[in-house]
């Protein structure tokens, strides 16, 4: 039980620490707030989250969240198993529709004596594609993935475009990334470094990114496609997204899951 609760306690302040770094990254290009930090508990059992939300000039809503929750039946399984599970999650909705809106997570879950890791990131261009900016996401991607394993980016490519399908559109919600669902090989460090890896190069992912087009002009019609192509972004979350239904189901805040969502977006 102890070194159970070394190694909780070494992920948790691992995922802060990624989760203030991501904070201070975005900060950096922003010119009109910062991110406000709230606080929740676990009514289902003990832990609980802190979202950071930040409403500013450049990013129109950012939610960077981290969580850290345990209880006595795990989330969408019919057994009664204790679980835990903790995480970071983000979302991007940037003011400029030349800025593409980004995902990433990463998450370690246990479940009875059973644990494992899943996560990524996606790119999701509202309207406006730029093909150096998808080839510098995905070669961030495949950078990270290849010295745990040369096969690894191909498969989470792959596991992305299927995942990340919006069914009733008939089509990928955005460029892709890379995805990964209940990893466990059996050897705790070696999924724990290719974890780690993912989250360390998330910002390496967006920053040149949004640094590049941060002053790209926009017209009123630019902007109305960015807020309609959100529409299809709330869509998929609220229909397929694993997550939401795993937050929801487990008894998370419905604030903390729902900050997901666009401050604004038109049908």
């Amino acid at each position: 039980m102890e070194n159970t609760e070394n190694r909780r306690e070494e992920l948790i302040g691992y995922l802060k620490g990624l989760r203030d770094h991501i904070c201070r990254e975005f900060e950096s290009i922003e010119t009109g707030g910062s991110f406000q930090r709230e606080t929740w508990d676990y009514n289902k059992g003990s832990g609980g989250g802190e979202m950071s939300v930040l409403r500013g000039e450049v990013f129109e809503k950012a939610a960077v969240n981290w969580s850290g929750v345990q209880g006595d039946k795990t989330p969408l399984s019919n057994e009664d198993l204790p679980f835990f599970a903790t995480g970071v999650s983000l979302i991007t909705h940037m003011k400029n529709p030349k800025m593409p809106t980004v995902h990433f997570n990463i998450r370690y879950i246990e479940s009875g004596d059973q644990f494992w890791i899943g996560g990524g990131y996606d790119l999701t261009p509202m309207g406006f594609v730029f093909d150096e900016d998808t080839d510098h996401f995905h070669k961030v991607a495949k950078d990270c993935l290849d010295p745990h394993g040369e096969h690894l980016y191909p498969k989470y490519k792959q596991n992305a475009a299927e995942y990340f399908y919006i069914k009733h559109w008939q089509k990928e919600r955005g460029v892709g990334g890379i995805f990964f669902d209940h990893v466990n090989s059996g050897d705790f460090n070696k999924d724990i470094a290719m974890w780690k890896s993912v989250g360390d190069t998330f910002t390496d992912a967006i920053m040149p990114i949004y640094k590049r087009r941060i002053t790209e002009s926009y017209t009123e019609e630019d902007r109305q496609t960015q807020l309609q192509l959100r529409g299809h972004y709330v869509e998929f979350n609220l229909l397929y997204d694993r997550g939401t239904k795993f937050g929801f189901e487990s008894g998370g805040n419905p604030k903390a899951i729902l900050c997901s969502m666009p401050p604004l977006v038109a049908w």
